[in-house]
């Protein structure tokens, strides 16, 4: 018997926020909570939406009350907030920054979402301190990123004001 598509829709969304979790450093029982969940939603062959209507979701294996809360919105608006909250797109400003070489658009999303990096000189001087390297996301050579952050800087101060 197949997979309902509420289970595999959740599973899907699971699985991609525990991506865009880890991409953001979060805490690892989380992002594994958020796997575990979607490998059981995947495995199991009722429809969510069956086991939920019995008060049962917190009997399934790795689903405990903040997932099932998730799988209850999901269920209820077809969505779930702290999802769409995640994946919220870059600002224009940083956009550039995903070319920059050892930077994903995920590091960038946690640079500027959590580390509070605003600008090139901010992100230039992360880089000089060797903290960015600390980062498991981080996969480039300091040097070269700073000589794209001076390129790309200059790049810009290139550019007419806008109007």
């Amino acid at each position: 018997m197949a997979m309902t598509r509420a289970n595999e829709e959740l599973a899907a969304i699971f699985l991609r926020m525990a991506d865009l979790l880890r991409g953001q450093q979060a805490n690892p029982y989380r992002i594994r909570a958020y796997r575990r969940a979607a490998e059981t939603l995947t495995s199991i062959v009722e429809d969510v939406a069956q086991i939920e209507g019995r008060g049962e979701l917190e009997r399934i294996d790795g689903i405990g009350k903040d997932l099932a809360n998730k799988i209850r919105e999901f269920l209820r608006t077809g969505a779930i907030q702290s999802y769409e909250a995640l994946k919220r797109p870059l600002p224009p400003e940083v956009q550039p920054w995903t070319s920059l070489p050892g930077l994903s658009e995920t590091l960038v999303q946690h640079l500027y979402f959590r580390l509070n990096i605003r600008d090139l000189d901010d992100l230039a001087g992360l880089v000089r301190s060797h903290l960015l390297r600390t980062l498991p996301s981080f996969g480039g050579d300091e040097e070269s990123l700073l000589q794209a952050i001076d390129a790309l800087r200059a790049g810009q101060d290139a550019r007419p004001p806008s109007t």
